[in-house]
């Protein structure tokens, strides 16, 4: 009998081991967010809205986000349900202005901030489009 119960714990204990690095192993994985986006932040004279179009291989994005200020590539990570991604523009007196997204992605939406020097932090969302 004292076999059977331990034999009972101990297949109980692996396979709550294995359920649980299972779920680890699943958070780790990114999350799709290939496809076209269109994002909406709030700017200097209301909301702004861009249109993201993102390729994914495994863990890395790159793509472009296309706007009032034209089109300017953009390149980042997923890490679960974590994105983020940098984009460089050029202004018109020839300086560069760094853009850094970070959103947690949610399905078909996305919600995050975009952080500059030149106009500090902004909350966006972005909705994946069909």
């Amino acid at each position: 009998m004292k076999k059977i119960t331990y034999s009972l714990a101990l297949a109980f204990a692996c396979g709550a081991l294995l359920a649980w690095a299972g779920n680890v192993i699943a958070a780790d994985e990114p999350v799709k967010v290939a496809g076209a986006w269109e994002m909406t932040s709030e700017g200097r004279n209301g909301p702004m809205t861009q249109t993201l179009a993102i390729q994914q291989d495994g863990s890395t994005i790159k793509g472009t986000i296309t706007g009032r200020r034209g089109e300017a590539p953009l390149e980042g990570t997923v890490a679960g349900n974590k994105v983020t991604f940098t984009v460089k523009r050029q202004t018109p007196n020839g300086d560069t202005m760094v853009m850094e997204y970070s959103a947690t992605v949610d399905g078909d939406s996305m919600k995050g901030k975009v952080h500059s020097e030149q106009f500090g932090d902004r909350d966006f969302t972005a909705k994946r489009t069909k």
